[in-house]
């Protein structure tokens, strides 16, 4: 049959499986004639390759998906006290001095056979989500999954030293040439931490969205100063100035190349609280660097991280774990761009404050809830986070805004619950020019009202941006 059944025999399958312990499967051998194997070595069809590298039919792929071997791995990881089997290359030098020293211990035997299982696993959870996407219609949630995580590290300790951590890579189909700083390379710096993946993901996947030339500046996955300009400079100034004492030790993410004017300003850039502090951050990430703005970036310190990564795919599955199980959702890939800013005030926005509102739009999507953020000019001015209610987060995103406030647009990620004598209120109280929210409220017509009252334009989205 084309040769799929040549090595689906007793003469290859009994020599693996007999038990050499067992007199009667020795004796049975020896009256079919077959002899036993010691040692299984297997390449499997390069299936993830095949339906990775471009284009491929249906029937090509039904080809490429192997079934004698990793019938034969699995037969002999079964039977791994009489039978060495290797799936990686990896694995040839321990294995030839395993066999030149004749060494009897079970622990290598075994742990090439979770190997060897874990391998064939990992290709038939590619040839599952393959088949998935080949007869699903379009569905993204299949009944059951696998996602197969390889370890590219252990780390130093998770999200407190008193936790050990490891990060892993994810190879489904779905993320090939997806981005993200999963794939990212490290130039220089110390090694990543847990949390510095964490923040390092918030910052890329913010700056990312922005097409303009744009600097994110986060601390603690959230982003504390944003800013879109033409020149790039000035953006990171503008960046770090929205809130310098938290991007102090933060992360600063670009979404163009970092040539040698750029690198020198992080280098020198004094923190715009005292005008003396150099500026210090745990990492640097950006789509690429110029030869020279590498070099000058690496002498700002021995510790920092300079990453580069490829911009962050979209349509991708979010994945996020509860106390015994998964929750799975569509990525929140919206943009301004997307949806409609309807006015539902008597006032209407003019072009440049609908343009701020639109920017703080797309900041406040990045911020953890209950999320405001005030901006203007493509520029963050403040921004609360995380509170319990959203007056909170409104009255910390006016202290770190001030005055310049005044005139700007705020954006909420979620719907203002009440209007008088509340969020709505405040922000029209603080001279804030343009108001953009979800909308949905039972009470939506007091904020309008109330917007009326003091001549804000009110903008509804009918898109929420909850982050938890």
């Amino acid at each position: 049959l084309d040769g799929r059944v040549k090595t689906l025999h007793p003469s290859i399958h009994g020599g693996i499986l007999a038990r050499r312990d067992q007199e009667h499967h020795l004796k049975a051998l020896n009256e079919h004639g077959i002899g036993t194997f010691d040692v299984v070595v297997v390449n499997l069809y390069p299936f993830y390759d095949k339906v990775t590298s471009g284009t491929i039919s249906f029937e090509d792929g039904i080809e490429n998906i192997d079934i004698g071997g990793p019938t034969l791995i699995r037969a002999a990881a079964k039977n791994h006290k009489d039978v060495l089997v290797v799936v990686d290359h990896h694995d040839y030098p321990s294995l030839l001095k395993y066999l030149q020293e004749k060494q009897a211990g079970p622990q290598f035997r075994r742990m090439l056979a979770w190997k060897a299982f874990q391998h064939v696993a990992s290709y038939d959870s590619a040839v599952s989500e393959w088949l998935w996407k080949q007869s699903s219609g379009g569905d993204i949630f299949p009944p059951s999954f696998t996602v197969p995580l390889s370890m590219k590290s252990t780390l130093r300790y998770g999200e407190n030293p008193h936790q050990k951590a490891a990060f892993y890579g994810d190879r489904s189909l779905s993320l090939v040439n997806a981005g993200g700083i999963a794939t990212s390379f490290q130039h220089h710096g110390k090694e990543m931490s847990y949390n510095n993946y964490l923040d390092a993901d918030a910052a890329w996947n913010c700056v990312s969205e922005f097409e303009n030339p744009t600097c994110v500046v986060v601390k603690h996955t959230n982003p504390c100063g944003v800013a879109s300009r033409q020149d790039v400079l000035e953006a990171y100034r503008l960046a770090v100035r929205a809130d310098p004492v938290s991007a102090f030790g933060g992360i600063v993410a670009f979404n163009t190349t970092v040539d040698e004017d750029l690198a020198k300003e992080i280098r020198e850039f004094r923190s715009p609280t005292d005008g003396e502090t150099r500026m210090f951050y745990e990492i640097v990430v950006a789509p690429g660097y110029t030869e020279k703005g590498l070099e000058v970036l690496k002498g700002k310190s021995k510790t920092l991280r300079i990453l580069e990564a490829k911009r962050s795919g979209k349509n991708m599955l979010s994945l996020r774990q509860v106390s015994g199980g998964w929750l799975a959702q569509e990525s929140d890939d919206l943009t301004p761009e997307d949806i409609t800013f309807t006015t539902g005030s008597e006032r209407a926005p003019t072009d440049s404050e609908l343009s701020d509102a639109k920017f703080a739009w797309l900041c406040v999507k990045h911020v953890k809830s209950n999320a405001i953020v005030i901006a203007k000019d493509n520029c963050m001015l403040g921004m609360g986070s995380g509170q319990p209610n959203r007056v909170d987060s409104l009255r910390i995103a006016f202290r770190k805004a001030g005055e310049a406030a005044k005139g700007a647009a705020l954006a909420s990620d979620a719907f203002f619950p009440f209007a008088w004598k509340d969020a709505v209120e405040e922000a029209c109280e603080n001279g804030i020019g343009t108001i953009a929210q979800p909308g949905g409220s039972m009470r939506d017509k007091d904020a309008v009202d109330c917007c009326n009252k003091y001549g804000v334009s009110l903008l509804f989205t009918g898109v929420r941006h909850f982050r938890h």
